[in-house]
């Protein structure tokens, strides 16, 4: 038997994942649960024990974040005082019994899953499977934390289904020394009053507060726990295909209407995910198209088998780029066609549940990424500028990838076209990759061209652009955040990041609760 233990390691910096940079800290501390016996007791615990060091944070007046897999290239979730390692906190809770639920709520016990923070997507994607359920999409590598992931508006290329952060529907958040919430939106309740004894805690349901603490990035509090809608587990089928640029191409991307689509495998069948990826270097080559559909699960396949060497059905241009070095620029667009070429390999049929497809957890080479969000009506101009742009602020040493995701309803979601294209430009870590993403962000302002920055990768953001990019959005999301902390815990939240883009607000006193 043992009790919590919150265990600093005294480290004086830490990197993230990607090496994409160092971060000076007071220290990092690796939360342990305790093992009495009782999960709920040491989920109990783990709560009282992080308020204690919350209070300790704000009598010593230094910054906290709690880290997960420090899977992000940006700086977004790092603190420059106290940094809590989560990852060992990862207990599950499956919800059994009617009387944990809400009489209100749409589905079945079965469609809930309360995860504590730390959980990684692969940890929830096994046991998951194990009982025949699934998570809804997922991002093409299931190396983060549940929280983190969702907290940075992680996605896949699921065109219908959303981002991780649309299949959570509670959340349990340490506010404060003496204050912790669960929090739902009052317009799809969840659980019951009998859950929320077990764990010791109050209802806040509330639509515009949940909304804008789902993408977060860690500045609401410590999230403890969430509640995870699943589904019912399912296969999907894998296909990559070479395919002309032709106009019905460039038709699909701009619209995702596939009714005239002539080259998907299944006819007229709305494909679950499509992403569409151009070589820039060898545009009369065709562009290759990953294309999924969902399938009723079945014992009866074989997943796919990993190959270090080849990008696997999931993963994205980050696993195929990865290994490139950083090499000198002449050389660039000899290197990526002909990595291309033989890593982001064609297949026919593929089959694997999601977590068996979106498993990539390898970081191959020192990579850069940014993400950008686009409107569909723009995706072909943006296409066009940035062949322009490789030839003029290039040659840029990767290649230019397409995701499609539905609009999130979550306040500072970078999801937030009707649905958004995603352009993920991923390169090698060098000063010439850099100045690309420069010279594209520029040239999406010169245009102007509507564009918002996945959090969790790399971008530009200070508060003039965040304004711009999510207006009235970025004052709601504020005000939530004055609703939910007192002035005293907003501090310690109060990161650099938070702060560079004008985030990290304190308003007059609006706490409601």
């Amino acid at each position: 038997m043992s009790l919590p233990q919150i265990r600093p390691t005294n480290a004086i910096e830490w990197t993230n994942r990607h090496d994409t940079f160092t971060q000076p800290i007071d220290n990092l501390f690796d939360l342990i649960n305790g093992n009495t016996g009782n999960g709920f007791d040491d989920y109990n615990a783990m709560t009282e024990a992080i308020q204690s060091l919350l209070a300790k944070a704000i009598a010593e007046n230094i910054t906290i974040r709690a880290l997960g897999g420090g899977w992000s290239f940006s700086n977004v979730a790092a603190a420059e005082g106290w940094i809590l390692n989560t990852k060992m906190l990862n207990m599950i809770f499956p919800i059994r019994k009617a009387q944990s639920v809400s009489p209100n709520y749409t589905g079945t016990p079965n469609d809930l899953l309360f995860a504590q923070c730390g959980n990684s997507i692969q940890e929830l994607n096994n046991w998951l499977k194990q009982n025949k359920r699934s998570l809804k999409t997922s991002g093409a590598s299931n190396g983060q934390t549940i929280v983190g992931c969702f907290s940075t508006g992680t996605h896949g290329s699921a065109i219908d289904t959303g981002s991780v952060q649309d299949f959570i529907v509670g959340i349990h958040i340490i506010t404060g020394p003496d204050t912790h919430i669960w929090l739902e939106r009052g317009s799809y309740p969840v659980v019951s009053d009998l859950f929320l004894e077990k764990f010791k805690t109050n209802r806040v349901a509330d639509d515009e507060l949940f909304n804008a603490a789902l993408v977060s990035f860690g500045s609401f509090g410590f999230i403890h726990g969430v509640m995870i809608e699943t589904e019912p587990i399912y296969l999907l089928e894998c296909y990559r295909k070479k395919i002309p640029i032709d106009d019905t191409f460039k038709h699909i991307m701009e619209t995702l209407d596939f009714s005239n689509a002539n080259f998907i495998p299944n006819g007229n069948e709305r494909p679950f995910h499509f992403q569409a990826v151009i070589d820039q270097y060898k545009l009369s080559g065709g562009a290759y198209a990953t294309i999924m559909y969902k399938r009723s699960y079945t014992d009866n396949y074989q997943p796919p088998v990993d190959d270090f060497n080849k990008a696997g059905p999931g993963d994205d241009m980050a696993a195929v780029v990865g290994i490139i070095t950083d090499i000198v620029p002449a050389l660039t667009h000899l290197l990526v066609s002909k990595l291309v070429k033989t890593s982001y390999t064609l297949y026919e049929g593929d089959m694997g549940t999601s977590g068996e497809i979106f498993r990539n957890n390898n970081i191959r080479g020192r990579l850069l990424s940014t993400a950008i969000g686009i409107p569909l009506d723009r995706v072909w101009e943006v296409n066009n500028l940035l062949i322009k742009l490789n030839k003029t602020s290039g040659p840029f040493s990767g290649i230019f990838s397409y995701r499609y995701v539905k609009k999130s309803s979550a306040t500072l979601a970078f999801t937030r076209f009707a649905p958004t294209c995603i352009l993920e430009l991923d390169g090698t870590e060098s000063a010439t990759t850099r100045n690309f993403y420069a010279a594209v962000w520029n040239e999406l302002e010169a245009r102007n061209i509507p564009y918002t920055f996945h959090w969790g990768k790399i971008h530009n953001l200070d508060e003039p652009k965040t304004r711009k990019m999510y207006g009235a959005g970025m004052d709601e999301w504020i005000k939530q955040r004055n609703k939910i902390l007192a002035p005293e815990t907003m501090k310690i939240f109060n990161t650099q990041s938070l702060k560079d883009c004008g985030l990290d607000k304190i308003l007059p006193a609006l706490r409601p609760f």
